[in-house]
């Protein structure tokens, strides 16, 4: 049920069932290794501004599961959600089927788009491309944000492999052909993009990072995500004839725009930027969050509440941000696979760090570490190290602080099947 099973018999068997609601919308895939999310969140807000009628589709989530299934902007409503996973339900029934969690939920936003009228689809991909079940709604327009080894044992034991495995999300050929929006590639890697973009009789997009995009998530990986999704935007649009593209209304949408819990700045009644929250879980996303930090706030120095889980390379990561932090607190939550707090301190006396509380995290721990590092610097306490904890601290500070208003009166979903 919570596990993922690669292939998209069972999907298309259920869409035949439930009348292909996936037939009834356009869209736009999201693939690649990292930057999906922030990717699918802009380019959904730009095709918004624009006056259509805006899905958005991503995983996982942070605080509700309904965060994962939106119309410009709005997630599912509660009774949607669960009348439609109750439709999904008969349909596996009657065809003696057992989809997986994430293969639910696809179906689930499928209906949900096709009965609410939803003009266009910003859909992340879950794993993959080719086999994940968002393939099943055959967009002509697929954005590839970058290429790393990730799931290597379904996907391919190289990059070029899962490259070509996660661009093969949409189908060769069409009437109208196809696009590839490609960013963050190698040399390398870029001239097997176009070759594969050849061989499905599809054009391949290299747009240029741009230098005019303010957003509010710090870090250039996120210009370089909105790039992308400016450049699709203006693809889609001249292919679906309705609306014309404007960049100046396109730009000003994304001064707007926060991706929840990524390099996202969470200010008080006064303004004051009081918490950056950055779910970087493994070196990789560690490096460009130390990256943003030196460009951000150059030679300062951060409180840190960090938590991470136990399969992760936590000291490389302490590591990586012990120049940027001067006082290390660490919590976990209840969840199982999080270290425990012995655990973390015992990593940071092995790289000769100090720490300087601990605690789980809660209202009273939260409060104490905040009210800590604002007595101590000016610069924002920093949460980092797990989006399982981001998503817990976005919970204890939504209805405090600025940047957390979508998430008011959402109720908390598990995050097992994650």
């Amino acid at each position: 049920m919570f596990g993922m099973v690669p292939g998209l018999d069972s999907t298309r068997k259920l869409c035949e069932e439930l009348g292909n609601p996936q037939k009834k919308f356009k869209t736009i895939h999201v693939v690649g290794t990292n930057g999906k999310g922030s990717t699918s969140y802009y380019l959904a807000g730009i095709l918004q501004a624009h006056g259509y009628k805006t899905g958005l589709f991503t995983s996982p989530h942070l605080v509700s599961l309904r965060e994962r299934i939106r119309i410009d902007d709005v997630p599912i409503g509660a009774s949607d959600l669960e009348r439609l996973i109750l439709r999904v339900k008969a349909a596996a029934s009657e065809t003696a089927l057992e989809p997986t969690f994430f293969e639910v939920l696809t179906l689930v936003s499928f209906l949900y788009y096709a009965e609410q009228n939803v003009d266009v689809v910003s859909m992340e991909a879950g794993m993959g491309g080719r086999l994940d079940s968002t393939a099943v709604a055959c967009g002509d327009i697929a954005i590839v944000t970058g290429i790393g080894l990730e799931h290597t044992e379904v996907l391919g034991a190289t990059e070029e492999a899962i490259l070509k495995e996660k661009m093969a999300v949409i189908e060769a050929g069409g009437p109208d052909g196809k696009s590839f929006i490609v960013g963050g590639l190698s040399e390398k890697l870029l001239a097997e993009a176009h070759a594969f973009a050849a061989s499905h009789h599809a054009e391949c997009i290299v747009p240029k990072i741009r230098d005019d995009i303010e957003l509010l998530n710090l870090g250039h990986h996120y210009i370089e995500n909105a790039s992308l999704s400016l450049a699709a935007a203006e693809r889609f649009m001249a292919r679906d004839g309705r609306r014309a593209y404007s960049d100046a209304l396109a730009r000003e949408m994304l001064k707007t725009r926060s991706w929840a819990g990524r390099m996202q700045k969470l200010t008080d009644e006064s303004g004051k930027v009081r918490v950056i929250l950055d779910g970087a879980h493994n070196s990789h996303a560690v490096r460009r969050l130390v990256e943003a930090l030196g460009t951000y706030y150059p030679g300062q120095k951060f409180h840190c509440l960090f938590g991470a889980l136990k399969d992760k390379d936590v000291g490389e990561m302490l590591k990586l941000m012990a120049p940027y932090v001067s006082h290390w607190h660490i919590t976990k939550t209840p969840y199982p696979r999080f270290r425990e707090l012995e655990d973390l301190q015992a990593e940071l006396r092995n790289t000769g760090l100090v720490t300087a509380s601990a605690g789980e995290l809660s209202c009273e721990y939260l409060e104490e570490v905040m009210e800590s590092a604002a007595a101590d610097s000016s610069t924002p306490l920093l949460i980092t190290g797990s989006l399982y904890m981001i998503g817990a601290a976005i919970q204890l500070l939504r209805d405090r602080l600025g940047g957390l208003e979508f998430f008011r009166g959402l109720e908390p979903s598990s995050n097992e099947h994650r």
